[in-house]
């Protein structure tokens, strides 16, 4: 296939997520050091975090702090007590779409293979990073 057939898949970078083990040490730094604009905390238990988000120019990042022990971000943490990068979200048109075209390349998403809402109140799914060039992808539809 040339570089005219293939579907560019991947819009902008939505956000970068980082996993900070003190969701206000890490609010204040993004708010009153980096100048950012910060959005209040806002818990999601069906995915077991709570997240910050701080608004820059171009993309966002996004603060994640876990939700109940049993929290995915708190195993991360338990391996990381320090933080950091956790995963890469970039935007697509079409997440189903998305999902038939990673899926006819042998890239495996996560859960039950289906979007579920995510933060921004749109769908979105996590691509295994055994697939990714070991990085955590998350694709939110726009």
């Amino acid at each position: 296939m040339n570089d005219a057939m293939r579907a560019n898949l991947l819009g902008k970078l939505q956000h970068v997520a980082i996993v900070a083990p003190d969701l206000t040490a890490a609010s204040d730094l993004y708010r009153n050091v980096f100048g950012a604009n910060v959005s209040a905390p806002l818990p999601l238990p069906e995915h077991g975090v709570t997240t910050v988000f701080v608004e820059l120019p171009n993309t966002k990042i996004e603060l994640l702090h876990p939700l109940g022990k049993h929290s995915p971000i708190a195993k991360f943490l338990e391996k990381n007590p320090a933080g950091g990068i956790h995963h890469l979200c970039y935007e697509v048109a079409d997440i189903e779409q998305a999902i038939q075209q990673l899926s006819n390349h042998g890239v495996r998403i996560l859960g039950d293979g289906k979007p579920k809402i995510g933060a921004h109140g749109k769908p979105v799914v996590f691509l295994h990073p055994k697939d990714t060039a070991a990085t955590l992808i998350e694709l939110e539809q726009v």
